[in-house]
């Protein structure tokens, strides 16, 4: 099937910021999307007590605000609500239920073949959208198909309700981790939180102003090493130590590492306070774990009921894409990819705007020579027949 216009993959905020962004310019595309519904990892796949962990105005997408009567952090269910009322402003309708399995670069026509289970797509412009958390990632850990205790991921989390009275291992320490030991102390279970690596742990806000938004006022006329050392004394105000909790600092500073390795800091919402009282355990390294309980790597081995683990997802652009990204950016090859530079929603924004800018510009360009348009749909045909 020929198509006048760009394929985008993925229809999450990434995919609906370019499809917005090309609408407005009266650009052609269609949105090839797996799942049965827009952006499936927010309605699929999230906790019930999320919220957005930045302010609002960070995490709006391109050419349409958030509504006013929304909080500075809204709820999961207001952030989909707000992805509905985009989609159906800039008249987005992606193809649902449609996996791609594979998309490749055809040198003969200089085009590229996205195939999907029943449909061959073809067009000059491909644009991977499908984003950084595609496939949820569990570790290997030994022992753990022996292990006879529940075995789950965070995406399939919802609340601590059916926890209730466990002692649950959380192996993971990052936002969502956290979020999920603290809503499980909430929910009457005994969380263990295995922490593993360093972790920068920041007040979500500092005397009533988010740190994040504060962080990037500073950058804006400081170098990123002050910008850290003053962040961190007020949250050394803020929080105190938190080395004393089992949870050490990286070596450098939580907007540095943001910076230059796409690490996000955990922006506390409650969870400290929890542990400082015990109700969450800080645990180390997993060593193996046994039929009803874990060793650790200092020795101790602790009896638990479930397991969720909160480690993370990947992409899986490079499960279906069929040509290196670097050769296909070098070449110009009509291959983009938006949302992929660990930035968060604000990256899928600039993202966005950069790739619909280029596309733009290429397909008028096109406009201009029809017949060159029509000479590609013809040989496309030709093939087909």
């Amino acid at each position: 099937m020929w198509v006048n216009g760009p394929i985008i993959v993925g229809a999450g905020p990434s995919g609906l910021s370019v499809a917005a962004c090309l609408t407005e310019q009266n650009v052609p595309y269609i949105i090839l999307e797996r799942a049965n519904c827009i952006a499936s990892l927010w309605q699929n796949k999230t906790y019930n007590r999320l919220k957005l962990h930045l302010p609002k105005k960070f995490c709006e997408l391109p050419l349409f605000p958030f509504p006013d009567n929304y909080p500075e952090y809204p709820t999961k269910n207001q952030f989909i609500e707000y992805l509905e009322l985009y989609a159906n402003h800039f008249n987005i309708k992606p193809l649902f239920n449609e996996t791609v399995k594979s998309a490749k670069f055809d040198e003969g026509l200089r085009l590229w073949r996205v195939k999907t289970l029943e449909v061959e797509y073809i067009s000059q412009w491909l644009v991977g959208a499908a984003g950084e958390n595609a496939e949820f990632v569990i570790p290997e850990f030994d022992g753990l198909e022996g292990f006879k205790g529940g075995v789950s991921h965070v995406c399939e989390y919802k609340d601590g309700e059916l926890y209730r009275g466990k002692r649950v291992l959380v192996v993971g320490c990052g936002n969502s981790g956290m979020e999920i030991s603290l809503d499980l102390c909430e929910h009457g279970a005994y969380p263990l939180m295995v922490v593993r690596d360093s972790v920068h742990v920041l007040p979500r806000e500092i005397f009533g102003k988010s740190t994040f938004e504060i962080g990037v006022l500073l950058m804006r006329c400081l170098p990123v090493q002050l910008v850290d050392k003053f962040i961190l004394f007020l949250t050394f105000l803020v929080l105190g130590r938190t080395d004393k909790l089992g949870l050490k600092r990286p070596i450098k500073g939580p907007f540095e590492l943001k910076k230059t390795q796409g690490k996000t800091p955990v922006l506390d919402v409650g969870t400290l306070k929890r542990i400082r009282n015990g109700e969450i355990k800080i645990v180390p390294s997993i060593k193996r774990f046994c039929e009803k309980s874990v060793e650790l790597v200092d020795g101790r081995v602790v009896p638990v009921d479930t397991v969720v683990f909160a480690t993370g997802y990947r992409t899986n652009i490079l499960d279906w894409l069929q040509e290196p990204m670097q050769n296909a950016h070098e070449e110009n090859l009509g291959l983009y990819v938006v949302g992929y530079t660990r930035r968060g929603l604000s990256g899928c924004t600039s993202d966005a705007i950069r790739v619909s800018q280029d596309i733009c510009k290429e397909w008028r360009k096109q406009a201009l020579n029809p017949a060159h348009v029509l000479e590609k749909h013809a040989q496309c045909t030709a093939e087909k027949e």
